[in-house]
């Protein structure tokens, strides 16, 4: 990605991105440094709009129409959450789809040309290095968010894998999890898959983050024992996070480059 910056750079039209924090949630904060400096490292020119916690949503939906109208900017990530008096929805679908790199925007989610959700997207970069054969595999996904769940299960989908959602009201949710070649966790709920849920040898990729009563971070996934039976299985943290990161930059590269024909 570095490689495909300096190329944009060389041509005159280095790619951007620009991020919107408002309030002072400290894990935002902590995720829009982390992303800023990627960018830095990545030679993608980045800028970060801190508004205060009251900002109002006419305030910040006209800061986006100008990033919008902005050539120089490529890429709009509008850190969620957001205070409860704006609408996070209006928010997302006011970015230009062909800025929208986060992959919220409804185009993405229809599969209407834009661009893949960060984090599921980083998650088939991960079934596609480990070599999982998705054709006619069976996938189940646990969570059904428009973040993770739902653009999960389409990426699956469009791999020829056969999907399963599962969520809170699943009946028998273990008698779902045990059949699957592909098991991705992504329901929020601190270490409740546990080894005795899992196919032996099945791949699951854990997009939890939580903390357990000791107050360690853990994902949905109970690691000691889902190690024990997985083939293959990512760690929280150091997993999916800092793919959800790269695949931002992927984004945000490839916004430039279209832009930049």
């Amino acid at each position: 990605m570095a490689q495909r910056a300096a190329a944009l750079a060389a041509r005159g039209r280095p790619a951007g991105l620009a991020v919107i924090l408002v309030g002072d949630d400290p894990a935002s904060s902590v995720y829009v440094r982390n992303k800023v400096k990627d960018c830095e490292e990545s030679g993608i020119r980045s800028t970060l709009d801190r508004m205060p916690a009251d900002t109002t949503q006419a305030t910040l939906l006209a800061r986006i129409a100008a990033l919008n109208a902005d050539p120089a900017i490529h890429g709009i990530l509008v850190q969620l959450p957001l205070p409860p008096q704006i609408d996070a929805h209006a928010v997302i679908e006011a970015i230009s789809p062909a800025k929208d790199v986060d992959g919220f925007h409804v185009a993405s989610m229809t599969g209407q040309p834009g661009f893949r959700p960060c984090t599921p997207y980083g998650v088939m970069k991960m079934l596609e290095h480990a070599g999982a054969v998705l054709k006619g595999a069976e996938a189940v996904v646990v969570g059904r968010s428009n973040i993770v769940g739902k653009p999960q299960a389409m990426l699956l989908l469009q791999a020829d894998a056969t999907v399963t959602i599962c969520h809170s009201r699943t009946r028998d949710l273990a008698a779902h999890t045990r059949r699957a070649d592909v098991l991705v966790a992504a329901v929020g709920r601190a270490k409740m898959i546990t080894g005795d849920m899992i196919k032996p040898g099945a791949i699951v990729i854990d997009v939890g983050m939580n903390r357990d009563a000791a107050g360690k971070l853990c994902g949905d996934v109970d690691f000691d024992s889902a190690r024990e039976v997985a083939g293959w299985i990512t760690p929280v943290p150091g997993g999916v996070g800092p793919m959800t990161r790269a695949m931002l930059l992927e984004n945000t590269i490839e916004a430039a480059e279209r832009a930049a024909g």
